[in-house]
């Protein structure tokens, strides 16, 4: 998201469309977020690709604990729209719940973790 640490792989070649969510649960895992399935909505923003080879990087941004996966995106204004999105597949021994699905309102300032 924008703000945050990885946001510069995006803006090497992605646009920001919109805002939206999706359904799953939202966990803190020491500095970054993770979406599992579960009841819920988590809250994120939508960007269009411009650069082919950006994927790949994103792929290897995110690590081996993340899987791409399509899903449903309800965008800001309602509509629904398909869109890459990674899911967390690792270990949650010390992973904790943002209830309301919004990283930005856990972590405002990407400088500073209220968990640490």
């Amino acid at each position: 998201m924008r703000g945050y640490a990885r946001h510069a792989v995006l803006a090497a070649g992605a646009t920001l469309l919109t805002t939206g969510s999706v359904r799953g649960r939202l966990v803190g895992l020491r500095g970054f977020p993770g979406l599992v399935e579960g009841a819920g909505r988590v809250s994120g923003e939508l960007y269009r690709l411009d650069d082919p080879e950006l994927l790949a990087r994103l792929d290897h941004e995110e690590g081996y604990n993340f899987v791409r996966r399509r899903a449903v995106v309800t965008l800001a204004g309602g509509r629904r729209a398909r869109a890459w999105l990674y899911r967390y597949r690792g270990p949650r021994e010390r992973a904790w719940p943002i209830p309301d699905g919004d990283y930005r309102a856990a972590r405002p300032s990407p400088g500073r973790s209220p968990w640490r």
